[in-house]
């Protein structure tokens, strides 16, 4: 199981590596859209200071949605989702590979490009250490949750738009937990309680996620 997990991990960042303008695309519009929020609101600390947290988070979560069409839908085009489904290896074992890939090149990026970006809204050093350890909860439950939405929709026509209904209700509650982790007003347990939160739901999504993400996926090639 090992073995096969690290080669599926290796196929997928090599191809990432390949098709890299895609995901250089989603890091770009992170860091675009959380830099033009301080050029919109102005310059008043205190302002930049509340709204940090929430700007980034948000704009995170979009990044991440941006990258969901490239976990599943190209293995679909060119034929390798039907090759998994035939393989005699466990499909449950791929699925968590891939997804865990695609944290890698799209999530865990997000999480090291936060505090350079955070330092710009003037946050202190406690608080941009809170933000990021947020989204290094937060960032793998988006990325599970979005394997559903995305297994789903493979093959379906406007199929952007429904992923975005699909999986937005459903990583509200990470954006809600991850943003008031890093409330620069509010912290000690009012922190505390939020970091348990994001830590309940990336354990529920590490349990649950995987498992419906593999149904869909045979749902779809039916």
């Amino acid at each position: 199981m090992l073995r096969l997990t690290a080669s599926i991990m290796r196929r997928e960042l090599a191809l990432t590596w390949r098709r890299r303008t895609g995901a250089l695309g989603c890091l770009l519009f992170f860091v675009i859209a959380a830099s033009l929020f301080p050029l919109a609101v102005g310059s008043d600390p205190e302002l930049l200071r509340a709204i940090a947290p929430g700007v980034l988070w948000v704009t995170a979560l979009f990044a991440a949605m941006l990258s969901l069409g490239r976990l599943f839908a190209p293995d679909f085009a060119d034929g390798a989702l039907d090759q998994m489904l035939l393989a005699p290896h466990s499909l449950l074992t791929m699925v968590t590979a891939k997804i865990a890939a695609h944290w890698l090149t799209s999530g865990f990026a997000l999480v090291l490009l936060a505090p350079l970006l955070a330092i710009q809204y003037g946050l202190a050093f406690d608080t941009i250490l809170r933000l990021t350890v947020a989204l290094l909860l937060g960032t793998p439950a988006l990325s599970l949750i979005g394997s559903m939405g995305a297994a789903l929709t493979l093959g379906v026509r406007g199929g952007g738009m429904l992923l975005a209904v699909l999986v937005l209700p459903l990583e509200t509650p990470v954006l809600i937990f991850g943003a008031n982790a890093a409330d620069p007003v509010r912290s000690g347990a009012w922190s505390a309680a939020n970091f348990s939160l994001l830590g309940a739901a990336l354990l529920a999504s590490l349990a649950l996620c995987p498992f419906a993400t593999t149904t869909a996926l045979r749902i779809s090639a039916e």
